[in-house]
């Protein structure tokens, strides 16, 4: 069966942002804000990575730690940037890179496949990363989700790089992913045909939305015990945050989502996602498959 999206009108976008009006003066981002100060006294350090640093509560303004980037500093106050000698360390962060390295599922002089724990981001938020991140292991050509795990390929050059992406840009890259999701589908598989927009609302988080790119997620049920069910996921396409977005719209949100779902933002609950086979074209021609034993804790749930 197919599922898809109810019809509804698309939001009509505000003038300002088509540029039809003249953003007020006093509504202006003021010049003597926290991260724009930090920009032009740390110019080593781009604005996003400065940010981070404010909200970890590495600057002190007259002595004060301050955590909003937005704090407005007032003539003639002291803004100082206070890193821990681990993030200054450049021995102490290979080191760290060392420690973290996932677990090895396939690797030769192309490609490096690896078993991402979840927590792991994919790649750097900002131009400086104290963690370690997929990229330190090798050119990334498709990302997952930082608290997602499982099959991950990176390539060893840049021509591979190009013949990884261009598969998953092509849908050639095929994964499937196992999730375990609150509560029962009504069905116990189905096609969800449901496009995906960017949430005007919440930027950084994505709904379903008929004037949406095109998304589709094929699930099954694989075991249930009412309160939650584990479901096989074969997505079609890409979007971001597609399944997590899909199964929220059913009703079924995934254990554990801090943004989609239900768990609370400081819950020490993992996102109970994972990629747990990926079949790909690597250099030579070989069509291989490779796959990540789901995780424990999965089967603890029931």
């Amino acid at each position: 069966m197919i599922i898809t999206g109810k019809k509804f009108s698309k939001p009509s976008l505000s003038r300002v942002i088509n540029g039809d009006v003249e953003i007020p003066e006093e509504e202006k981002i003021e010049k003597n804000r926290l991260d724009k100060i930090l920009v032009l006294k740390y110019p080593d350090y781009n604005r996003s990575t400065l940010q981070t640093f404010i909200k970890s509560g590495f600057v002190t303004v007259a002595g004060k730690v301050i955590l909003k980037p937005n704090f407005l500093i007032e003539e003639g106050q002291e803004v100082s940037l206070n890193l821990p000698e681990e993030y200054t360390n450049e021995s102490f962060r290979e080191q760290e890179i060392k420690n973290r390295r996932p677990e090895t599922i396939y690797e030769d002089e192309n490609v490096l496949v690896l078993n991402k724990p979840s927590g792991l981001l994919s790649v750097k938020k900002a131009e400086y990363s104290p963690e370690p991140t997929l990229e330190d292991y090798g050119l990334v050509a498709h990302r997952l989700d930082r608290d997602t795990s499982g099959v991950v390929i990176l390539a060893k050059n840049e021509p591979t790089q190009k013949l990884l992406r261009r598969q998953f840009q092509e849908r050639k890259a095929h994964k499937t992913y196992y999730a375990v999701v609150e509560g029962r589908p009504k069905l116990d598989e189905a096609m969800m045909d449901l496009p995906i927009s960017r949430n005007i609302k919440h930027p950084t988080t994505f709904l379903v939305d008929p004037n949406g790119k095109p998304s589709q997620t094929y699930y099954k049920v694989i075991k249930t015990n009412d309160k939650f069910s584990l479901l096989e996921l074969r997505p079609t396409t890409g979007r971001t945050h597609q399944l997590r977005v899909h199964l929220n719209y059913l009703g079924t949100p995934i254990l554990g989502d801090r943004v989609y779902g239900t768990a609370k933002p400081d819950t020490d609950l993992r996102l109970y996602l994972h990629a747990a086979k990926l079949e790909i074209t690597i250099p030579e021609g070989q069509r291989r498959v490779f796959e990540a034993p789901l995780p424990e804790e999965f089967e603890r749930v029931f």
